[in-house]
């Protein structure tokens, strides 16, 4: 499970900014917690901001972490690492980028992360913490390193480390226990694109093969009353299955009697927030019932805001949610501010300071003008259109638009 992921000189992150999943003491929808190896987490973070304050590249950080991990020793010594530093800066220009990411695995809290350019890492950690301690495994600074003896599995392997690859990733391909258990996090957690969805499909399409998920699919998607009845996936027409999936709706006669069923090609003849949920719907299902972390940008586009809803209420649920699966996305939505299912500590802002810079903060640690904290009685909505909180756009005069010289 995700503690909180921190990012520094990153795309539009100049300062270290953190999105902490670790929940404020505040008195309010215990439910969303999740207790686990004595911390309580959340199940769910929202982040809202205007346009270009960089809510896609937060998601984008995680994404190049996570990719950079997962990659790093299928390297060569002449590729180069995927981070470009906030640019706007003449200082940071020159600087490394910086990820870090606090996790629970099997009960113990890990906190790893490194510093890169894109030729060489400069620094690299991983942390274990035991009851209040938190002891170094291992450490780099460039070439050299420094191991615990509770990371044996890594001694010997610094000379085979590349200065552009991860050591956590050689350790991995050295069959390194801990590192593999380390490397099967990163990559079970899925990242997810709310615009660019249709790679996704496939990986709906392989759940559908499989009887318990087709199940889950099946229950997930007729509970949104889309307008058909059932759907079938045309395995031999088309080899990729792209246009191989049809939906069946009824077909009434003057009475309203349903006389028969007619088939709609899913891509082709269903609207475009249909195919998007029916593309999501596998990564979404297995992610929830198998207690993935899921980060999606956009979640709210071409969707209705109660499907959006629907979907968020399903991982707060405690009862949905049974093997502590999280879920953090990027939105405009805001009419989720006023159903009255978020936490102030689940509630994150994105924006830009006068020198374009992403500033990220959550409404529990957001200060109001005389200094005092946002109560959980204000009416979430509202105050944000109001521009209460910050993170929205500032909008300019269009009375010169078409005007008469």
């Amino acid at each position: 499970m995700l503690v909180e992921f921190s990012v520094a000189n990153h795309l539009s992150f100049k300062d270290k900014k953190t999105l902490s999943l670790e929940a404020a003491p505040i008195k309010e929808h215990e439910e969303n917690i999740i207790e686990s190896a004595g911390y309580k987490l959340l199940r769910s973070a929202v982040i809202y901001g205007a346009n270009s304050s960089g809510k896609s590249n937060f998601i984008k950080s995680l994404t190049t972490m996570q990719t950079i991990v997962s990659e790093s020793a299928k390297k060569t010594s002449t590729d180069k690492i995927e981070v470009e530093p906030f640019l706007l800066n003449t200082e940071t220009e020159n600087e490394p980028s910086f990820f870090e990411i606090l996790f629970l695995l099997e009960g113990q809290r890990y906190r790893y992360g490194f510093e890169a350019n894109q030729t060489t890492v400069i620094s690299e950690w991983l942390f274990v913490q035991k009851g209040k301690k938190e002891t170094y495994l291992f450490l780099r600074q460039r070439n050299e390193f420094e191991f615990s003896d509770a990371f044996a599995e890594g001694k010997g392997l610094e000379l085979r480390t590349r200065d552009n690859a991860l050591f956590l990733s050689t350790v991995d391909q050295w069959n390194g226990p801990l590192s593999k258990k380390i490397m099967l996090w990163f990559n079970s957690n899925t990242i997810l694109s709310g615009l660019k969805h249709e790679k996704d499909r496939l990986y709906t399409l392989a759940c559908y093969d499989m009887s318990y998920w087709r199940k889950e699919l099946e229950i997930f998607l007729n509970q949104f009353n889309l307008g058909f009845t059932e759907f079938y996936i045309d395995e031999e027409q088309s080899s990729q299955r792209k246009n191989a999936i049809f939906t069946y709706h009824n077909k009434f006669n003057n009475s309203g009697v349903a006389e028969s069923k007619i088939k709609f090609n899913l891509t082709n003849q269903e609207s475009s927030g249909t195919n998007k949920l029916f593309d999501m719907a596998g990564n979404i299902i297995v992610g929830l019932i198998t207690g993935r972390l899921t980060i999606i940008d956009e979640l709210d586009a071409k969707l209705h805001p109660l499907i959006t809803l629907s979907i968020v209420k399903l991982f707060n649920s405690p009862f949905h949610n049974r093997n502590n699966a999280q879920l953090i996305f990027a939105t405009h939505d805001t009419n989720l501010l006023s159903k009255g299912c978020f936490r102030r500590d689940q509630i994150y802002f994105t924006e830009k300071d006068k020198y374009e810079a992403t500033d990220l903060y959550s409404l529990v640690e957001y200060e109001e003008s005389d200094g005092t904290k946002v109560r959980n009685d204000r009416r979430y909505e509202k105050d944000y259109i109001n521009g209460r909180y910050g993170a929205i756009p500032f909008i300019g005069d269009f009375f010169g638009i078409n005007a008469d010289e």
